[in-house]
């Protein structure tokens, strides 16, 4: 047993004080970071939440606009299918008949042309003139679709550019006209500028890398702002997976990357009332989480430098606790340690008699204790002095020790030039051999002077084997009988007071 195992554990408390402070603190950074996180998380949410609502309204707004607008398209365009179909009217003046057709037509914003085509696509009435224009539009695919399809409803067209001198983009709004008989008689068509669109689109905030876009369920985009990219209407978008999620879902809100420009966008999309429109609202990420951002960046700075602050103060602590326990450890050993010889000191030699003889009472494990006294050394004190005494005492003490080697051990020093072993789970016989071990150790050492005789040691061994009546001092007090009868028979030699048998040995 090594001399700190038989001391105070000074440094037990201590240890775990150290490792109670670095859980504290670490569950603490745990918590603290926790928090954070789960707060950083909720305001990110926060943010695309309000970021939706706005697109959703902004959406709703477009959707309002444009379906009112449609709807004024498709009431020209029932007036004109009605008027074209009175016979009375066809015996007025053309000034008049222009007026009764195209009535209704003047309050569509950002109109084009509203044209009357026949069965074969040629021009019967222009809203631009009294006197119908020559053209023939039965290439257009509305034109065809309506020859086709004898009930399509109003049709709405892809973009496409205009015959007239501007070019510009334009799609288109139709009916067809059926005869008596349910025969396709010509079709009734009005134009809306694109530019109607971007009007629209302009006067709304989505800040400045966002974009909106009308785009027709076919996956036809008819509208942009602001533009994405050069020559992006009447592009088909239909296989692009955004296009595909958005046209699954009819309405709602996602996060995804842009196929045109690959950056990260919050979409918000609506399908236009019955219409085969969809408006989507796709705004940059970058700038819906921009102040999430700062704030993020600002919170965890602060929260990093806290916990580092936090962790460092725990490191600091933890090294003074230690080095306070590394100085109780050295002060307890030093408080079990005899200061001349190195042995374990009387003190800790009695604290470990009263837990071994405990331990050996509950277990009815053999318990050996050797009580070793240095021959003559009385004399050798009084004639070579003590300087030479303590060094034959430390000699003596270090081939002692060197003798016991099991961590359960104890070598102490007794008192003057007198020493004890404990020895746990140690039977007379084993006990008997390292008490020989010992005598011959010392027996065998040089001497410490050339004046000096070597020096020997008399050892009484007493063993206890489970005998409830004894007490400890009893037991101690038979090792010393023990001691004094090697004394008594010579010296030099080791005495067992189970057997009272003494083996003299050769001086």
């Amino acid at each position: 047993m090594s001399v700190s195992s038989a001391t105070p554990r000074t440094g037990k408390t201590a240890s775990n004080s150290i490792r109670l402070l670095i859980l504290a603190s670490t569950l603490i950074v745990a918590a603290i970071l926790s928090i954070v996180t789960y707060l950083l998380i909720r305001e990110h949410a926060a943010a695309e939440q309000a970021a939706t609502r706005a697109a959703s309204n902004i959406v709703q707004l477009i959707d309002a606009d444009v379906l009112r607008n449609v709807e004024l398209y498709d009431l020209s365009l029932k007036g004109l299918i009605s008027a074209a179909q009175r016979s009375d009217l066809r015996g007025i003046s053309a000034p008049i008949r222009h007026l009764t057709l195209f009535d209704r037509a003047t309050a569509a914003p950002y109109k084009g042309d509203i044209l009357l085509l026949d069965k074969h696509g040629d021009v019967l009435a222009d809203s631009a003139s009294v006197v119908p224009r020559t053209g023939n539009f039965a290439d257009r695919q509305y034109f065809q679709s309506h020859v086709d399809n004898p009930d399509p409803g109003m049709m709405i067209s892809p973009p496409f550019r205009a015959r007239t001198a501007e070019q510009d983009w334009r799609i288109s709004f139709s009916r067809r006209l059926s005869g008596e008989n349910g025969e396709f008689i010509g079709v009734a068509e009005a134009a809306m500028r694109l530019s109607y669109f971007n009007q629209l689109f302009k006067s709304l905030d989505i800040g400045r890398k966002g974009t909106i876009n009308l785009i027709s369920r076919d996956g036809i985009l008819l509208a942009q702002q602001p533009p994405l990219a050069d020559d992006l209407i009447g592009k088909d978008f239909s296989q692009r997976p955004n296009f595909m999620r958005i046209l699954r879902e009819g309405n709602g809100s996602f996060s995804s990357i842009s196929s045109v420009d690959q950056t990260q966008r919050l979409y918000t999309f609506s399908q236009v009332g019955d219409l085969p429109l969809i408006v989507i609202v796709a705004l940059s990420t970058d700038e819906v989480f921009s102040a999430w951002q700062r704030t993020a960046l600002l919170i965890s700075g602060a929260t990093g430098v806290l916990c580092i602050a936090l962790l460092w103060l725990t490191w600091l602590l933890c090294r003074e606790l230690r080095r306070r326990q590394s100085a109780e450890q050295k002060l307890a050993r030093l408080a079990a340690i005899d200061a001349l010889t190195g042995l374990a000191n009387r003190r800790t030699l009695d604290q470990t008699l009263n837990s071994e003889w405990a331990r050996a009472r509950r277990s009815f494990q053999p318990l050996s204790l050797l009580m070793i006294d240095i021959d003559h050394f009385k004399a050798f004190n009084d004639r070579f002095g003590h300087p030479l005494g303590d060094q034959a005492l430390r000699v003596v003490a270090q081939n002692i020790g060197a003798c016991t080697g099991r961590p359960t051990d104890l070598a102490a020093r007794y008192g003057g030039e007198e020493f004890a072993v404990i020895l746990p789970g140690t039977d007379t016989a084993g006990a008997s051999v390292l008490a020989e071990k010992i005598r011959a150790r010392i027996e065998d050492l040089p001497a410490v002077s050339e004046q000096a005789s070597p020096l020997t040691v008399s050892i009484g061994i007493n063993t206890w084997s489970g005998n409830p009546d004894i007490s400890l001092d009893e037991w101690i007090s038979n090792a010393d009988k023990a001691l004094y009868q090697a004394k008594y028979s010579g010296r030099n030699r080791v005495v067992s007071n189970m057997s009272q048998s003494a083996a003299k040995r050769s001086a």
